[in-house]
């Protein structure tokens, strides 16, 4: 399927369902992994928890308990499945590597990762905080993504490719964002409650880190490898160790 803009999530499930009958179709091998994975459900928030439970579960009851705790979550709270709705018609309408729903639900660990932080984070707000932490730890083990749970991050953002990406606690993280591979957002010793703050739409590319109590404005672009210790002004592009601002009338200055 290919997207043009957002849809209801009974709508999104419909599609899902309809792209893995056709790929049932075309390929019968694939055939028992996608009735347990996606036919086998009867809605996106069932897929999505059995998702979570066999990415994060390294047996059959760690599968099945993981993945219950997941339905609760989203049986308690369903503006966390409207977001994972949000989260991943938003890959299927802006990457290039894909168009369809399936292969991002399915393969795109960030996806699966993302996912399970909101339940995570749905739990550390409901003080079951043990339960949340050891999400995290499995997240980190199995899918090499490691959000606290005490972070924040808000809808239609992309963790692409994914490994390696910490974000720590009490970090804030915007609509539209897109995070590559080995990014850190962390707090500094010094500042231990103050947390990097990520502005609508930004790019952090690829091994960026973001250190301390730094705010990245709206639409800014962070460069691949760069340290950034101080603010980035909207719209603006900052590169380099240590990293400076460019295309942007603060150019020239540290970031």
């Amino acid at each position: 399927m290919t997207l043009h803009a957002i849809v209801p999530v009974d709508r999104l499930w419909l599609s899902i369902r309809r792209e893995a009958e056709n790929a049932l179709a075309s390929d019968p091998l694939f055939g028992a992994s996608l009735t347990s994975a996606i036919l086998d459900h009867g809605d996106f928030a069932s897929a999505l928890a059995h998702q979570i439970g066999e990415r994060l579960g390294k047996g059959t009851d760690d599968r099945e308990l993981f993945a219950r705790v997941a339905r609760e979550a989203f049986h308690a709270a369903p503006d966390l499945i409207d977001a994972a709705s949000l989260d991943l018609q938003s890959i299927a309408v802006h990457d290039p590597a894909t168009k369809a729903l399936l292969p991002p639900l399915l393969n795109f660990k960030g996806y699966v990762a993302l996912q399970a932080w909101r339940v995570s984070n749905w739990l550390w707000r409901h003080e079951r905080t043990d339960l949340a932490l050891l999400l995290q730890s499995l997240s980190s083990d199995s899918l090499q993504v490691s959000i606290h749970p005490s972070a924040s991050i808000g809808t239609q953002v992309f963790l692409d490719h994914a490994t390696g990406i910490i974000v720590g606690a009490f970090a804030v993280i915007g609509d539209e964002v897109t995070i590559l591979q080995n990014v850190t957002i962390g707090r500094k010793q010094a500042l231990p409650g103050r947390a990097p703050r990520i502005g609508r739409g930004v790019l952090l590319s690829t091994g960026a880190t973001i250190l301390g109590d730094v705010s990245i404005g709206d639409f800014a672009k962070i460069g691949a490898g760069a340290l950034v210790e101080h603010d980035v002004p909207a719209g603006c592009t900052a590169v380099g160790v240590p990293a400076r601002l460019t295309n942007c009338a603060e150019a020239g200055l540290p970031a």
